[in-house]
């Protein structure tokens, strides 16, 4: 994709402020850095709209806990055509970690991600979204 390039102009706070972005998430310049703010707008703009997306549901959980895979597993079930994939690691004897990737509206993998996250059992979960395009 070709690359245009224009003048900003930021009051010194605003430009101390990306500065400091600039720095913390190591990018190499502030155009990356503004490049990413544009980009995470916009993914935020399609999840309000319930456009398509894609991501990842971040799961880790007790394997231990009475039912919570048949409870998992139902409810992945029932969203079948949202899921592309699931892995499942184990990161000691009582944790796993499920990261499921998604794709589809965004308010249907909101409601996917908060249904698993709610399970008793689930110590932490997570969706995150991105464009799917």
């Amino acid at each position: 994709m070709k690359v245009k390039r224009f003048g900003v102009s930021l009051e010194e706070d605003l430009l101390e402020s990306l500065d400091k972005l600039v720095e913390e998430q190591k990018f190499p310049n502030r155009s990356q850095a503004i490049r990413f703010l544009i980009k995470k707008n916009i993914v935020e703009e399609k999840w309000l709209e319930n456009e398509e997306v894609a991501g990842a549901i971040v799961l880790v959980y007790d394997h231990h806990k009475k039912d919570l895979q048949k409870h998992s597993t139902d409810i992945q079930h029932n969203f079948h055509d949202l899921i592309l994939a699931v892995q499942h690691v184990h990161l000691d004897h009582d944790n796993c970690l499920e990261t499921i990737a998604v794709k589809g509206k965004a308010q249907r993998l909101i409601s996917l991600a908060n249904k698993l996250i709610a399970l008793k059992g689930i110590k932490h979960g997570k969706l995150v979204m991105s464009t799917a395009r």
